[in-house]
């Protein structure tokens, strides 16, 4: 009869917490900002149009899977910091944000490869295309990496930056002259289109999760990253994710974009490096494949440059290089 009771109890003090009113998570700092368009490029913008969620709600989120005792154990900011760094990636699925952008259409081309988000772009089938396109100053011309194929490395010397941006004034002024005229003349808006270029901004609504958002900012505020689209990424993730989450930005920066990982391979390396042993460290590296059995450092390997990389950072030294 006693434990009958009990459960009798424990029933109703669930049912009380089920149907106690909530109220709807809000962010001063973030609300200030809402609808705010933050400048990007020359006439690009991004802006907050609405969230649900925040560090409270990731918080609240992580203590349904790990049980009640775990706020005797650890603050809110100790939990958040420990499930970044551990990648228990499902409680900043709890936090939602939609923003309405404005980007050039090549650069919107790499930002909808994240594909877990739902997008919805201004159509150019049934409105007339944006009257703007991104343009470049003499002074923005960067040259091809040689290394990299899909990198920049180094600027254009002004006087020929100063002839390509006329031309490009003159390529984007003709293509829109061209596709005006088109559609005076009754053309399809689907067809008239083809031959703008893809400096042409494009606006769209972009809703993602905290967690989706976080592996879109890795990648595209990495300096590797190209130039316009890691603009975009800084202004998210500064101006406005460090505003909605502040603790999560925090452990963001601290483990996943400031922080460095390390493979197994370059483990061992660093181990021979820290005995001191640097022959040992070359061969660890010559048996996995980065350095090949002669040295001959000409052999590029893209493993070796990051691993390289890796330990400059660390301040330790290249045990293969001379000097």
């Amino acid at each position: 009869m006693f434990r009958l009771y009990v459960l009798w109890i424990v029933n109703q003090s669930s049912q009380k917490e089920q149907t106690r009113h909530l109220e709807r998570v809000v962010v001063p700092a973030l609300d200030a900002i809402l609808g705010t368009p933050f400048k990007v490029l020359d006439d690009g913008f991004v802006r907050v149009v609405d969230y649900m969620g925040s560090d409270a709600a990731i918080v609240q989120a992580a203590r349904v899977s790990y049980g009640e005792g775990t706020k005797k154990v650890q603050e809110d900011r100790g939990l958040i910091r420990y499930l970044m760094q551990h990648w228990h990636t499902t409680p900043f699925e709890m936090c939602e944000i939609k923003l309405h952008v404005r980007v050039p259409m090549d650069c919107w081309r790499q930002w909808i490869r994240h594909r877990t988000a739902n997008i919805n772009e201004y159509s150019t089938r049934y409105s007339v295309a944006i009257d703007a396109t991104q343009t470049t100053t003499p002074g923005e011309w960067r040259l091809q990496a040689q290394g990299n194929r899909q990198g920049s490395a180094g600027m254009l010397e002004a006087g020929a930056g100063a002839v390509l941006s006329e031309e490009e004034k003159d390529l984007q002024d003709r293509a829109r002259a061209v596709y005006e005229h088109r559609l005076a003349l009754g053309v399809a808006r689907e067809q008239a289109r083809k031959d703008l270029p893809l400096a042409t901004y494009t606006e769209a609504y972009w809703k993602t999760d905290l967690h989706n958002m976080l592996h879109f900012l890795r990648l595209r505020m990495d300096r590797h990253a190209q130039l316009e689209i890691r603009q975009y990424a800084e202004v998210i993730g500064k101006e406005i994710v460090s505003r909605w989450c502040p603790i999560t930005w925090e452990a963001f920066l601290h483990y996943r974009f400031e922080g460095e990982s390390l493979s197994s391979i370059e483990l061992a390396v660093i181990r021979e490096i820290g005995a001191g042993d640097m022959e040992g460290a070359a061969q660890s590296a010559i048996a996995a494949g980065l350095l090949p059995p002669d040295r001959d450092l000409s052999k590029r390997s893209r493993e070796r440059e990051e691993l390289e990389e890796k330990l400059r950072r660390l301040n330790l030294p290249v045990p293969w290089q001379p000097g």
